[in-house]
């Protein structure tokens, strides 16, 4: 992956809250409100106090923990409403130099302003025009060993997660090297965060459209929670496919070049949170019916309907019979 380096790079969607990150107001109840994110073994508590060889993905309606309406879009609204005016927002300054392109392609922090700025660009034109539904962008929240949400307080074992009550993306860049490669034999390569960051991106977009509204079943291989991740990877292939079209503020092309071999790690980053994988390193047996992400080879199946396909339509894993 490489960045063009005359693009200009914008941080205004994107802080980090260094370490044991804290921001004021009250909390959304723990994680079980509506937090996605990738099972990670642990051996104790994680998140909303959450213990186990798994974290288990809980998805509750956030408006029946917080009065907050997902269904409408992602919009609070009525008297449960978030109020953010008393949100004390700590930012560490670890992006105030990501200024270019170049910047991106010698910086991995200055990377991660890069991919989320061809995030936003790219869902800014496709939700509109294939869906008819307004795009506000996402905020993406970089910390260090544990983190405040208006979702629960986690911790870097919970892994990269999206809250739809303050349409945060939460990531623990540590994350990569001490979970994901270390624990559960996962790749490392330049694209591996960005398809992640992109899953995470694909949250925000179910959550703008109301998908997360029609999650009912959370676990089992064909379940809701299952549907909604699995769409998530595809819409993480979908920006994939379009990386190299999206553009800066001023028109300039954000991202040069995507390879053969950055497709190549997403997809073993996606065979390596594959329920099945992590269930086999865990426990040593696969129980299909306590999944909630869906299968490695699944996960790669939408990721690639996502980067061939390129479209809403395609994504479709609610629909009968796709998953």
């Amino acid at each position: 992956m490489r960045f063009n380096p005359k693009a200009r790079l914008d941080t205004g969607n994107i802080s980090d809250a260094g370490r044991g990150g804290r921001r004021g107001g009250g909390t959304g109840g723990g994680m079980g409100g509506g937090g996605m994110r990738i099972p990670i073994p642990t051996g104790g508590k994680a998140g909303g106090g959450m213990a186990g060889l798994l974290i288990v993905i809980v998805l509750v309606v956030v408006s029946q923990c917080t009065g907050i309406d997902l269904t409408g879009g992602g919009v609070p609204t009525g008297s449960g409403a978030l109020d953010t005016s008393q949100m004390v927002v700590s930012d560490s300054g670890r992006y105030d130099n990501c200024k270019t392109g170049e910047d991106a392609n010698n910086d991995e922090d200055c990377a991660r302003v890069a991919v989320e700025n061809s995030l936003r660009d790219f869902w800014e034109t496709a939700l509109p025009e294939q869906d008819g539904t307004a795009f506000h962008p996402a905020t993406l929240e970089t910390f260090t060993g544990a983190v405040d949400t208006q979702c629960g307080q986690a911790t870097s074992q919970v892994g990269p997660f999206y809250c739809p009550v303050d349409e945060r993306i939460y990531l623990d860049t540590g994350f990569f090297a001490d979970v994901l490669q270390k624990q559960l034999g996962g790749p490392a390569g330049a694209f591996v965060e960005p398809y992640v960051i992109g899953h995470e991106y694909g949250h925000h977009i179910q959550n703008l459209r109301g998908t997360m509204s029609q999650v009912k079943t959370q676990q089992g291989a064909h379940s809701d929670a299952v549907k909604l991740e699995l769409q998530a990877d595809c819409f993480a292939g979908m920006w994939a496919k379009n990386a190299t079209q999206t553009q800066d503020e001023g028109g300039q092309q954000l991202i040069e070049s995507l390879s053969e071999q950055d497709i190549k790690q997403a997809i073993a980053a996606a065979e390596s949170v594959g329920d099945d994988r992590i269930q086999e390193k865990t426990q040593g047996q696969v129980t299909e019916e306590t999944w909630t992400h869906g299968s490695a080879q699944s996960r790669v199946n939408w990721f690639m309907t996502g980067y061939q396909q390129g479209t809403l339509e395609a994504c479709d894993t609610f629909a009968p019979g796709a998953v």
